[in-house]
């Protein structure tokens, strides 16, 4: 084969001791072919020290293969070394073969290069109408997809729902208990605060608005119709999107990743039951009470900034609210949050599921989760407005 430097190292058809520690043994020599060695002895972690520095010299070299048939042995740190050879010549446009291995050898080999990580590479298509028409009918299929997901869980949530009622015993009321605190009671500071805000700033912009032509007194009919209709609730959900579809996704994903949800189904238990059903109920329940408590709210912040900046009196902010305000108004906001409550749980328990075994999947899976969340509760508050101008409510 001819004299190979490596380093401290000589190949020269000679049999070159690389390590030895605790017995463990590993040699490098010379094959057959000029482009051929030999690895022989055991390349094992207590081995692999030495080993790898020889890789190095290596990498350099005009080898095409190494051959395995006179390893005695070989574990992960070994199989580790030898792949990351193979990918730095791979690297290089060169092919390093490995060959002779043993079942024992070869199947070990297989194994660590399926756990090794390999780089993403995104793919590329080229900027023309074939290829904009199969990205766009790919994203659609994506969607269509998605939606059918979602629809699956829902399902579930509803199967589950029955198979309770007709077995209570099986419900976790404590679980309940918990996430409507969670969701509801914890949630009241921020949604209250919110709520006030945008009534106030409802109530000045308005002011100023209507001062030009000397209505100022329909700021109240403002405030209610925009508040108690679309804004109550819209933000509302908005809100509890920004804190309970991240944080049920954040749980899930990580009894996920722990293998929780594995081991729940080894002791017998549903996850759907345990997981999905008492999270679920916990937003029916109380994003409408949330929603009641945003109006006040608003109407509060909106009467305040009315008093100081209009001179409209509380007990006239409240004459002109019942006389001006229909109920129907009250309901079209009310009747929307069970199916805002509805899409945010089952988005979150999804995402929650499509967790992988990595953190950064977990990240990804949450910051999905409430953009999706906030966008169909968007979509879905636009259909209701339709819905209910199409039917004169």
């Amino acid at each position: 084969m001819g004299r190979i430097d490596l380093g401290l190292q000589a190949v020269s058809g000679k049999q070159v001791d690389l390590g030895r520690q605790g017995g463990a043994h590993f040699a490098i020599s010379a094959g057959a072919a000029p482009e051929v060695l030999v690895l022989s002895g055991q390349l094992t972690i207590h081995t692999v020290t030495e080993a790898r520095a020889a890789f190095d010299e290596l990498s350099g070299r005009r080898i095409t293969a190494l051959d395995l048939g006179a390893l005695e042995r070989l574990d992960t740190a070994g199989a580790w070394a030898l792949l990351s050879l193979q990918q730095e010549f791979r690297a290089t446009d060169r092919d390093l073969a490995l060959t002779g291995a043993t079942e024992a050898i070869a199947s070990l080999l297989k194994t660590v290069d399926g756990a090794m990580p390999k780089p993403e590479t995104a793919e590329t298509r080229p900027l023309t109408l074939t290829g904009v028409l199969d990205m766009t009918g790919r994203r659609v299929m994506g969607g269509v997809g998605f939606l059918r997901d979602l629809t699956a869980y829902f399902g579930i949530f509803l199967h589950r729902l029955a198979r309770i009622l007709r077995h209570p015993g099986e419900f976790r009321f404590t679980a309940l208990v918990h996430h409507c605190e969670a969701v509801g009671l914890n949630a009241v500071p921020i949604v209250a605060l919110m709520s006030f805000l945008i009534g106030v700033v409802l109530a000045f912009q308005g002011a100023v608005q209507l001062r030009q032509f000397g209505a100022e007194v329909f700021v109240v009919d403002l405030l209610a119709v925009s508040i108690l209709r679309e804004l109550g609730v819209l933000l509302t959900s908005i809100i509890v999107a920004g804190r309970t579809a991240s944080a049920y996704t954040a749980a899930i994903g990580s009894m996920k990743m722990r293998e929780e949800i594995d081991a729940m189904r080894t002791l017998g238990l549903d996850p759907a039951i345990n997981l999905f059903v008492p999270r679920i109920l916990a937003l029916l329940l109380m994003l409408p009470i949330l929603t009641l408590i945003a109006n006040l709210a608003g109407l509060f912040g909106g009467g305040l900034m009315a008093w100081i900046d209009l001179g409209i009196s509380p007990e006239m902010f409240r004459i002109r609210l019942v006389e001006g305000t229909d109920i129907s108004h009250v309901f079209a906001g009310l009747v929307k949050a069970p199916f805002f409550a509805l899409i945010i749980g089952v988005v979150g328990c999804h995402a929650g599921m499509q967790v992988k075994s990595n953190a950064e999947s977990l990240g990804r899976k949450t910051s999905t989760a409430v953009v999706t969340a906030i966008f169909m509760v968007i979509v879905a508050d636009a259909i209701f407005s339709i819905f209910f101008a199409r039917m004169g409510i």
